[in-house]
C-alpha cells in the first residue's frame, strides 16, 4: 500500500507543511500493522491530488478541497468518485518578526499587502509606516513571504483575503515549505508571512486577525478555530478513491480515532470535535 501525503503527514507518520517542511517523526501509525509498507512523499496539495488521479497513491492529504475538475478527472480515470475525509483543522497564522511591534492586522490590510493592485480596495501597502508601524533595526519595506502556487496553503490564504478571483502581486519570496516561511520571517525583521500555527517559534509573533476595522481581532488557537472567531482557519482533508477497504480503512480509522487525533493536537493542529 502506498500513502502519498501532500500536506500533512497526520496520524503517526510526519507532520509537515503543505508541500514541504519537516516535523516530528512519530512512526506509531505505521507500526499498527507491521505487514503494511507505507511510502510517504510530499510536494504540495496539487501534487498529491494529481497522484490520486493518476492512480499512483491510495491516499492524498490536502489543505484545500479538491476542485470540480479534479474530481471529474478522478472519476473518468477510475470510475469512482473521490471521498473526502476531514482529519483535523489548522489555523493559518500571520507571522511577523518577534521585534515587530504590530499586534493585530485586518483582512483588508493583508489584502493591501499581498494583493495585486492592493486587493478589492485598490490600496497597495508596501511599507510598515503606512500601517503606523515602526520596525526597529530595519528598513521600512514590507518583505512578503508566501508559498509556491501548487500549495494548498497558498490557495487558501489567497482566496480568504482576496476572494475566488483575486490574485497576489508579484515580488514575494515564494517558499517550498511552511517551516521555511516561519524561519525566513524569524531571520528578516521587516518580513510578514503565513503558515500553520503549529510552526510557531520563539523568534516570531503570530498576529491577531480582525475581519474588519473596528471589529475584534482573534489570535490563532484551538478555541478560536473551533468557534470560527479566527478568520483564517481551515479543515485539513484526506482523499481516497471510493470507500477505503482493508488496511487503508484500518489506517484511516486509526487516524480519526483517539490515538491519531491526539497526535494531531500534539503537533499544533486542531483535532476534530468529539461527537
Amino acid at each position: 500500500m502506498r500513502l502519498f501525503v501532500s500536506l500533512v503527514m497526520i496520524c503517526g507518520l510526519v507532520l509537515t507543511g503543505c508541500g514541504g517542511g519537516s516535523g516530528g517523526g512519530d512512526a506509531t501509525g505505521s507500526k499498527k500493522t507491521i505487514i503494511v509498507s507505507v511510502e510517504v512523499s510530499g510536494g504540495g496539495s496539487g501534487t498529491g491530488v494529481a497522484a490520486l488521479i493518476n492512480g499512483t497513491t491510495d491516499l492524498a492529504n490536502c489543505s484545500r478541497s479538491m476542485k470540480a475538475s479534479e474530481t471529474e478527472k478522478a472519476k473518468a480515470a477510475h470510475g469512482i468518485d473521490p471521498i473526502e475525509w476531514i482529519m483535523g483543522f489548522d489555523a493559518l497564522a500571520v507571522y511577523v518578526h518577534k521585534d515587530n511591534p504590530m499586534e493585530e492586522i485586518t483582512l483588508a490590510q493583508l489584502a493591501q499587502i499581498y494583493g495585486k493592485d492592493g486587493g478589492p480596495e485598490g490600496k497597495q501597502v508596501t511599507k510598515w509606516s503606512e500601517l503606523g508601524v515602526k520596525v526597529p533595526g530595519g528598513s521600512d519595506e514590507i518583505i512578503r513571504i508566501s508559498r509556491q502556487s501548487n500549495s494548498g496553503t497558498y490557495v487558501y490564504f489567497r482566496e480568504t483575503i482576496l476572494g475566488k478571483t483575486g490574485d497576489f502581486k508579484l515580488g514575494s519570496r515564494d517558499l517550498h515549505g511552511s517551516k521555511d516561511v516561519v524561519e525566513t520571517v524569524a531571520s528578516t525583521v521587516t518580513a510578514i508571512g503565513y503558515s500553520g500555527m503549529g510552526y510557531a517559534t520563539d523568534h516570531v509573533k503570530m498576529l491577531k486577525v480582525s475581519k474588519g476595522a473596528g471589529k475584534p481581532g482573534f489570535g490563532p488557537s484551538v478555541k478560536n478555530t473551533l468557534s470560527k472567531d479566527y478568520p483564517i482557519a481551515r479543515p485539513l482533508f484526506c482523499y481516497t478513491l471510493g470507500e477505503p477497504k482493508g488496511e487503508l480503512k484500518k489506517y484511516l480509522d486509526w487516524c480519526l480515532g483517539a490515538e491519531g487525533q491526539k497526535i494531531v493536537e500534539d503537533n499544533g493542529y486542531v483535532a476534530k470535535p468529539k461527537k
